[in-house]
C-alpha cells in the first residue's frame, strides 16, 4: 500500500514524522473521535480532487463501464476515499485491538479449503487487490493459527519502511523488503515448507508484469504470484476484501490450477489472467472499498511504459 496521499514536496522527515504520530496519537485516541477525523481527512482530500483522485476516477470509470467522470463517479470516488482513509486508521489503531476483535468481527467465505490445503503441508499463495483491509485480514490469518511472509515496498525515508515493517512483525507477519530474485527465492523456500505466503498483486511495481484483460481493457499486473505457483506447486487463491459496517468481509475464491499444457510463460500469464477475472468479480461487487489511486490500466501509462 502506498502512503497517504500527501502536498507534492513533502519533505521525507515530515512524512516519517506523521505516520509517527498516527501510531502513538491516533493509536490511543478515543475510537469515535478518530473516525470522526479521518472520515473529514478523507472528505477533505476528496474535495482538493488532487492527481490521486483524478486517477481514482479515471480507474472507477473502468469499472462502472463509463466513458467519462460524471455524478456516478465522483459520489463512489467519495466513499472509496472514505475506506480508504478507514484503511489507514485501522492501520495505526490495528495494534491496539485483541483476539477477539479481529477474528470476532471477521466475515469470511471460503477459507476451509485453504486451511485444507495448509493442514496438508503445501504451500499456498494468497493474492489479494487493494481491498478493504489486508492488514487486518493478515492478523486474522496469524491468530487462525497461519503465521505467513509477505513482502513489503520499499518507502523513503528508510525510517518509514522499517515503521513499516516493525508494524507488520508486530502482528506476526514475517516481512521481506522487496528484492526481486532475492525475495522471489525466500518466498519459494517458505512455499515449499508448507507456509502461506500473502502478495498484494494488483499494480505492478516491475517491469516484468503480465497484460491481462481487465474490466474490458489491457491492465498490467504483476506476474509473481503465477511463477510462484509454477516454481514451487503452490496453491494459488485469489482473495478479495470490504467493509461490512463495522465488520470485515472477505471471500477466498477457487484454486486457481496451473495449466497442464504450455510453456512455464505461457502458464503465467494464463494464471495472471485468471487471477484478475477474481480480482475483477471482488471490485465489480465492492467498487467503494478498491483502493486504487494509481495507474493500472496500460493506455494510462507513458508511451515508453506501454
Amino acid at each position: 500500500m502506498s502512503p497517504l496521499p500527501g502536498p507534492a514536496g513533502i519533505r521525507d522527515e515530515v512524512m516519517d514524522a506523521a505516520y509517527a504520530l498516527g501510531w502513538t496519537v491516533v493509536r490511543k485516541m478515543p475510537e469515535r473521535a478518530a473516525r470522526l477525523a479521518f472520515t473529514g481527512l478523507a472528505d477533505r482530500t476528496w474535495h482538493q480532487h488532487g492527481g490521486g483522485v483524478r486517477q481514482l476516477e479515471r480507474n472507477l470509470c473502468r469499472v462502472l463501464g463509463k466513458d467519462a467522470v460524471d455524478d456516478e463517479v465522483r459520489v463512489l470516488s467519495k466513499k472509496v476515499l472514505r475506506s480508504y482513509f478507514r484503511y489507514w486508521l485501522e492501520v495505526f489503531r490495528l495494534p491496539e485491538y485483541d483476539r477477539d476483535r479481529i477474528v470476532g468481527r471477521m466475515r469470511v467465505t471460503g477459507h476451509e479449503k485453504l486451511f485444507a490445503t495448509l493442514d496438508s503441508g503445501r504451500g499456498a499463495i494468497l493474492a489479494l487487490p487493494h481491498m478493504g483491509n489486508y492488514e487486518q485480514a493478515g492478523a486474522w490469518l496469524v491468530h487462525s493459527g497461519y503465521p505467513f511472509t509477505t513482502v513489503a515496498e520499499r518507502l523513503k525515508p528508510e525510517s518509514l519502511f522499517d515503521r513499516f515493517v516493525e508494524f507488520r512483525e508486530s502482528l506476526g507477519m514475517e516481512v521481506l523488503p522487496h528484492k526481486g530474485a532475492s525475495a522471489f527465492g525466500r518466498l519459494a523456500q517458505r512455499l515449499r515448507a508448507g507456509r502461506p505466503v500473502c502478495l498484494v498483486v494488483d499494480r505492478d511495481l516491475t517491469d516484468s508484469g503480465v497484460d491481462v484483460e481487465f474490466f474490458g481493457q489491457t491492465a498490467r499486473m504483476p506476474a509473481v504470484s503465477a511463477a510462484l505457483a509454477v516454481q514451487t506447486s503452490a496453491a494459488l487463491f485469489p482473495v478479495t476484501l470490504w467493509y461490512e459496517g463495522e465488520y470485515w468481509g472477505a471471500r477466498v475464491h477457487e484454486e486457481i490450477p496451473v495449466p497442464d499444457g504450455g510453456g512455464r510463460q505461457e502458464k503465467i500469464r494464463a494464471m495472471t489472467q485468471e487471477l484478475a477475472s477474481a480480482f475483477q468479480e471482488g471490485i465489480a461487487a465492492h467498487p467503494e472499498d478498491w483502493h486504487m489511486l494509481q495507474k493500472v490500466w496500460v493506455a494510462d501509462l507513458p508511451g515508453a511504459a506501454r
